[in-house]
């Protein structure tokens, strides 16, 4: 009997597949690693399948990808949506941002290929998504298969608009924070898109980089209520009045809060998703009002003024970096610890506005100088020198990043440079590295490591060093 209910349980949990190519067993309500494409091709592909999942009728499906090996973290991200929404979701396990374009649309046709052989997907129901470089790709692959209809771009926009298509369409979720360096490019994409007549919402949220479960839930559920317009699914009046309603109250929440932008935005993005459901002459009349707002028209401004200002500090940025980098000036590394001071005085100013762009600049930043490390490293030969500057430059500015000083003082030490090696060294203790054993065992570092000069420096900081601090007069 127990053996009975067991089936009867597994049965419940999993989905059967039989055709052709294979046979397999999908297990529900987990996330199902390296699924092979098929037996002549060694990609492979992560899998979740809602629990409600029976394989009856079609379902909708969201291939979120990630271009770092992170898809696992991706994947999790959308799961508890997906689950309460009766999402498919799927990612590949091969893509990366160190292939080319081409490389990645075909990896990513195959698997689509594969899905759609092996599960009853709704063809006007295909999305893609990402966080990041991932969701810059999402944005790429509709330009190239073009059964998706819809993007869910968390911090990222469009990174070519030549690619869209004004013809054929798809619906634009980008999700952001106002502490995110994409911010003002992805306000400039809302505003662009809506000149091309492209469907899209922007979800912007106060916060940088910390997507939440309610952010990706709400763009899941615009995508529902998208296709319950266009008559892909069948309309459900439940759940229209009943996210209406909790949308409407999220606005009054931010209105009433004085967040007057925040809830000029959250309202625009009701009107776009409701229109084809409800009556909003009334939402239209609350638009009009709150535009005519003393808050609303201050804070406007304020953040204008702000972006304009960024614009301009960031022009310096890139500036100071091409001409840093070009002639090696370490002479200017004292100009990046300025930037870094002021940058911190940000972060008293009692505008929210100036707090928020002091956290873009600093996270734009440390995005310019880890794209030109990465740049550098591509080169068939690596200047070894412009790396090490630039791994300096990291150092300023994001000092608890800690690979940049020990690739330093390893790097420093393979050219006998001891002076620059022990400056790292104690600069990195300073901001409370603890890790001796990793200290002892850098590469290049033999010499260095026997140095009383070292040992000292680990004793001051970290009470105890490996071989003893005499140092001779």
């Amino acid at each position: 009997m127990k053996r009975v209910l067991f089936l009867l349980l597994f049965v419940g949990l999993a989905y059967t597949v039989s055709s052709q190519s294979r046979q397999a067993v999908f297990k529900k309500g987990r996330i199902i690693d390296s699924i092979q494409i098929n037996d002549s091709i060694s990609e492979t592909y992560k899998l979740y399948l809602p629990k409600k999942f029976d394989g009856k009728g079609t379902w909708p499906i969201i291939f979120v990808f990630d271009m770092n090996g992170k898809n696992s973290q991706a994947l999790n991200m959308f799961k508890t949506a997906a689950e309460e929404q009766g999402y498919l979701l799927a990612s590949s396990n091969d893509i990366s941002d160190t292939i080319s374009i081409s490389k990645n649309v075909l990896i990513t046709s195959r698997m689509f290929r594969e899905v759609a052989s092996l599960f009853p997907i709704n063809n006007n129901r295909i999305y893609t998504a990402g966080f990041s470089s991932g969701a810059k790709f999402a944005t790429v692959v509709p330009s190239f298969i073009k059964e998706v209809n819809g993007v869910i771009s968390c911090g990222s926009f469009v990174p070519s608009v030549e690619l869209l298509d004004e013809k054929r369409p798809f619906y634009f979720i980008g999700i952001v924070g106002n502490e995110d360096f994409n911010f003002p490019l992805m306000l400039q994409g809302r505003e662009l898109l809506n000149k091309m007549k492209f469907p899209n919402d922007l979800l912007v949220f106060d916060g940088g980089e910390k997507w939440s479960y309610d952010l990706i839930d709400k763009a899941l559920k615009n995508l529902t209520l998208a296709a319950m317009a266009k008559g892909n699914v069948q309309r459900d009046n439940k759940f229209i009045l009943d996210n209406y309603r909790e949308n409407f109250q999220e606005y009054l929440g931010l209105k009433s809060s004085g967040k007057s932008l925040l809830a000029y935005d959250r309202l625009n993005e009701i009107i776009s998703v409701y229109r084809p459901h409800l009556e909003i002459d009334s939402l239209r009349e609350e638009i009009k009002i709150l535009k005519k707002a003393n808050s609303y028209r201050a804070q406007k401004r304020n953040l204008n003024n702000v972006l304009l200002r960024e614009s301009f500090i960031i022009d310096d940025y890139n500036y100071n970096l091409d001409e840093d980098v070009s002639t090696l000036n370490y002479n200017n590394l004292g100009w990046w610890n300025y930037q870094m001071d002021e940058l911190k005085k940000y972060d008293k100013k009692s505008d929210p506005f100036e707090r928020q762009m002091g956290k873009r600049l600093l996270g734009y930043l440390n995005a310019l100088i880890e794209d030109n490390i990465d740049i550098e490293l591509e080169y068939p030969v690596v200047n070894d020198e412009t790396l090490s500057f630039l791994w300096m430059l990291k150092t300023i500015t994001e000092p608890k990043a800690y690979s940049y000083y020990l690739k330093i003082i390893s790097d420093s030490s393979k050219y006998e440079d001891f002076g620059t090696a022990l400056f790292y060294l104690e600069e990195l203790l300073k901001n409370g590295y603890k890790d001796k054993p990793r200290l002892y065992s850098l590469e290049h570092t033999a010499l260095l490591r026997i140095m009383p000069e070292f040992n000292a420096i680990v004793n001051k900081y970290l009470k105890e060093s490996r071989y003893d601090t005499i140092i001779e007069e």
